[in-house]
């Protein structure tokens, strides 16, 4: 993967819920360093830290089933509860014991879930804008899970508008028109826009209310980043979080929305290579 027009992670894993595409980049001897995107996102979201890490660090990126170049069908289970089973199962088929782990959006409940509830051993975990803190879900999204099976029948034009503009109010500068046209286009083909409704149906309040208690039993070195201009969770959240996890380091990016990788690229990778470096 060299260039953000050809960004096709070329590995699959069969999973239990469908086949994942993933990725490997850098020294195939540098610490291993597991990047975990959010919804409505894919691996490509990372593909700027991903390579920056890359000079010192092997990176492993991954699209969720149901999301990216992916397995999209129908009845899959697309949950977060599920999606901590794959991550873990990933981790087993890399070989990767005690992996830097960092996560973004429900990516975040996904790799707490796979280190709480299923044993996933992280050397240290960095969390971007995460889904970790009950209530959640945008005015917009709660709207869409409440009628998705009726949204899920639009014409494609109307489709393909309502996510552009769901993808362009996460904060901040705002998104490339080239960028924001290939965060759209997986959910595009009707595979896509089944999928797209798919997963915001089975998000559910619960699986991250199932491990918010255990924050405080985290022993491993924690970062909280957050964009402090993020229109989908509000900074207090990443301060409550941060609060709650023993010794966590919390840091706010001013101008950056939810998407941090995109509006303070230079930043994050700055704070996750001095916290990479103090746990390595």
């Amino acid at each position: 993967m060299t260039s953000e027009t050809d960004w096709l992670p070329a590995h699959t894993f069969t999973g239990p819920t469908g086949a994942v595409r993933w990725d490997r980049l850098g020294p195939s001897d540098g610490p291993p360093v597991v990047l975990s995107h959010g919804t409505p996102f894919s691996s490509y979201v990372w593909r700027g830290v991903a390579r920056a890490l890359a000079r010192d660090h092997q990176v492993f990126v991954w699209d969720m089933p149901g999301y990216g170049r992916s397995e999209k069908t129908a009845g899959q289970d697309v949950s977060l509860a599920a999606q901590a089973h794959v991550l873990t199962g990933l981790l087993a088929h890399w070989g990767l014991d005690e992996p830097l782990v960092v996560a973004h959006d429900i990516g975040g409940a996904v790799a707490l879930r796979a280190h709480l509830l299923h044993g996933a051993r992280y050397r240290a975990l960095a969390l971007v804008d995460p889904v970790a803190l009950a209530p959640w879900g945008s005015p917009f999204f709660r709207l869409v899970r409440e009628h998705s099976d009726v949204l899920a029948q639009l014409p494609p034009a109307l489709h393909a508008a309502l996510v552009r503009a769901y993808i362009s109010s996460t904060g901040g500068p705002g998104l490339r028109p080239d960028v924001l046209e290939r965060l759209v286009e997986p959910w595009r083909d009707p595979a896509g826009q089944a999928a797209f409704y798919r997963q915001i149906a089975q998000a559910d309040q619960r699986h991250t209310d199932e491990i918010q208690s255990r924050y405080g039993d985290i022993g491993i070195p924690v970062l909280v980043c957050w964009g402090e201009e993020d229109n989908w969770i509000p900074v207090a959240k990443g301060r409550e979080l941060a609060a709650l996890v023993p010794g966590a380091r919390f840091e706010v990016f001013a101008g950056a929305g939810h998407l941090v990788q995109e509006d303070a690229p230079a930043e994050l990778v700055a704070a996750l290579h001095s916290f990479l470096g103090q746990v390595t």
